[in-house]
Order: C-alpha cells, then structure tokens, then sequence
C-alpha cells in the first residue's frame, strides 16, 4: 500500500512539474518559426535529414501493390482487362503512368 501511494505521490510531482513551466518559454520558439520572421517559406523541409513518417508508410504501400500488380502481370490465367484496370488504379494512386514495366522501379 506504501509503495502505491509513493507512486501516486511521484506521478502527481512530476505532471505538476511539467504543467509549471513559465508561459514565456514558448515566446522564443514562436518568433523564431513565424514565417514572416524570417522571409522564406514555413514548411520548408530541405534540410531534413530523413524524410516524414507518412512518405515512407506511402512508399512502403506503394511497394507492396506493386508486387502484387507484377505477380497478376506474370500470371497468364488473369484477364487482361482486370489487370489493366489494377494499373489504372495504381497509377491514380502514384500519379504516374503504370504498366507491368513500370513496375520494375519499385
């Protein structure tokens, strides 16, 4: 029972720590990211080192279609016309053009 109220004790210290910060630590981080403080544009990412969590999720989905898409290129028993209706929609997702070559690049 000690050791529980212990806990409780701590956690209620350390969210009344973090809920205690100064209201003017955000002022500088907020001058510092506001568009017109510095002239160029506010999304900006080109110096990033890795790319957004989502391009990568869309990258790795895009991959998986695409091996499935070749296995229905390869296999002679599908109807031609549902696989070109596959490409099509593949292709409204990636914003390109797609074939069974194209599907090579993934």
């Amino acid at each position: 029972m000690r050791s529980r109220l212990s806990f409780t004790f701590v956690v209620l210290c350390l969210s009344s720590a973090v809920g205690a910060q100064p209201a003017t630590s955000n002022a500088p981080i907020a001058a510092a990211t506001s568009p017109a403080a510095d002239g160029k544009d506010f999304r900006d990412v080109s110096g990033y080192r890795f790319p957004a969590l989502a391009r990568t999720r869309r990258d790795l989905q895009n991959v998986a279609t695409a091996i499935q898409l070749r296995e229905y290129c390869a296999d002679d028993k599908l109807d031609a016309a549902f696989v070109r209706r596959q490409l099509e929609r593949f292709s409204r997702i990636t914003g390109r053009s797609e074939s069974c070559r194209t599907l090579l690049d993934y």
